[in-house]
């Protein structure tokens, strides 16, 4: 049990500092991946950009939440 709940915090570890740097990656006006020397041109549009940028922070929120979650069970 110990080694299950040793992966859970490190899985929720990752998850927040992913989740941090998702974050800083997000502008208030649209241009927060685009403003790094030319990383948006991955994306076809500045729209697709975000919207791609905010489907990825959902999915870490969720899955830091669910980890919070986990281990607030097991502790």
């Amino acid at each position: 049990m110990d080694v299950f709940k040793l992966i859970l915090e490190v899985l929720q570890i990752l998850s927040a500092l992913l989740l941090i740097v998702m974050v800083m990656l997000h502008s208030p006006k649209g241009d927060g991946i685009g403003s790094i020397g030319g990383a948006a041109q991955v994306f076809s549009s500045q729209k697709g950009a975000e919207a791609t940028l905010n489907k990825i922070t959902a999915w870490i929120a969720g899955t830091f939440f669910a980890l919070s979650f986990a281990l607030g069970y097991y502790l």
